[in-house]
């Protein structure tokens, strides 16, 4: 979210556990026999186009060898949002960071996961297809304590369930992202730090919904203030003078949502809130998978116990934007625990294997070309071998499920039935 709202990079009240400790003699640490579990779980699933899956026992990575580094960066923002960089541009600099799995999580909006997955297939880099949702949260009558609060989603391979509500959904807050713009210019105006909407849009770019980052841009370019840091602590903050809201949903009305559409939910910057506590306990109500407690400063120790005290995911990102400068996190720069992603797949992946289902059953119930090419939009592999998709869609997907999901989760009755159901629209056609 850092762009949409400025939050200066200071240690929770308990302190950050990012303290480096001097290496003795120069080895490494070896992995705790939990860590090397985990380690092989996560990695069968990052690395499912390769030719062995490693969790099994003929290919399991002992305790004792390399083992290749696996970088979750699963905040980050491009062009089609508040980010600097497109998403080609945003992989390829994940890739030179050595990420191995990203998450693009543009603000509203999942316009620029094709491209990302495309780039992504170049670089060899896995995509988590995701989306930072903007809501409200409100405690009652008393609108003074509401607060924006984002939401990230998560999605599987072949993207969201019932994506035509998603899209909707999505709009609908896009929509009112126009609406807040066009007011925090007018109240600019009223301040007598004159902007115009041309300016703004031209900075977002061609169906980009503008965001304050794109405001306090056109500001700096105006020579209304010196930087962004500038325009968001003197007039854009939440509460600011030039602040304003737009459409945004319910902050448990979006959980919920996410839930429905086969995403997992996480709570993004908990340390930007007035009230953490009282959202997340609200939230977790409603379906809450977990929020993030780490930065590229360390884990935060104050949000982890929140985390583990409502039985929360423990998760994080750079929340990179691309806009450079001291004060932004590169991407790929958090340190994620191999445990921390083995506990957030654990939960997600049945969450993904049920979405990918229902999306595949849709697809057998509509074998339509338009459907065909939604699902490839999120889905698409670097290449399914002697299956041409144009020819056999059917058949394309049924060997893509070997890339979006592993051998034990397609072994059952279900996916069994929707390989041959697949296979029957190939034959069909």
């Amino acid at each position: 979210m850092m762009g949409d709202k400025e939050i200066p990079k200071k240690q929770a009240a308990n302190g950050s556990k990012n303290k480096k400790k001097k290496k003795r003699g120069g080895s490494k640490k070896r992995m705790t026999s939990e860590q090397t579990l985990a380690y092989n779980c996560v990695s069968e699933w990052v690395f499912l186009d390769r030719p062995h899956s490693p969790t099994t026992d003929d290919f399991a990575i002992p305790w004792n060898q390399p083992k290749e580094k696996l970088v979750f960066e699963l905040h980050s923002h491009s062009i089609h949002s508040d980010g600097f960089l497109s998403p080609s541009k945003l992989v390829e600099r994940a890739h030179q960071n050595g990420v191995k799995v990203l998450s693009l999580t543009d603000h509203d909006t999942l316009s620029g996961i094709p491209e990302a997955l495309e780039a992504a297939n170049r670089f060899g880099i896995k995509i988590i297809p995701g989306v930072e949702i903007s809501t409200m949260f409100t405690q009652g009558r008393d609108s003074a304590s509401d607060e924006p609060v984002h939401i990230l989603a998560y999605y599987s391979s072949c993207g969201p369930a019932k994506f035509d509500q998603v899209d909707k959904f999505l709009s609908s807050i896009r929509d009112g992202r126009f609406l807040r713009a066009e007011n925090m210019i007018l109240k600019l105006n009223k301040l007598k730090l004159p902007l115009k909407w041309e300016q703004v849009a031209k900075i977002a770019g061609k169906g980009v919904a503008p965001g304050r980052l794109h405001v306090a841009r056109a500001m700096v370019e105006a020579g209304h203030v010196e930087n962004l840091r500038q325009a968001f602590s003197r007039y854009l903050y939440d509460g600011g003078p030039a602040y304003a809201t737009g459409s945004e949903p319910l902050s448990e009305d979006a959980v919920q949502f996410i839930c429905e559409t086969g995403g997992v939910a996480v709570l993004a910057h908990p340390w930007a809130l007035k009230d953490p506590i009282a959202v997340v306990r609200r939230l977790k109500e409603f379906g809450l998978h977990g929020i993030e407690a780490y930065r590229s400063d360390g884990k935060l120790a104050a949000y982890s116990d929140l985390a583990d005290s409502y039985g929360l995911l423990k998760l994080g990102g750079s929340d990179f934007h691309g806009r450079g400068g001291k004060q932004e996190s590169e991407v790929g720069s958090v340190s994620l625990p191999m445990l921390a992603v083995h506990e957030f797949l654990k939960v997600a992946r049945p969450i993904w294997g049920r979405a990918i289902s229902e999306i595949l059953e849709n697809y057998i119930k509509y074998p339509s070309e338009t459907n065909f090419q939604l699902i490839m939009s999120f889905g698409k592999p670097k290449v399914c071998k002697g299956i041409s998709p144009a020819s056999c869609p059917g058949d394309f997907m049924g060997q893509c499920l070997s890339l979006w999901l592993t051998n034990e989760e397609t072994q059952n009755a279900e996916f069994e039935a929707i390989k041959l159901k697949l296979a029957a629209i190939s034959t069909n056609q």
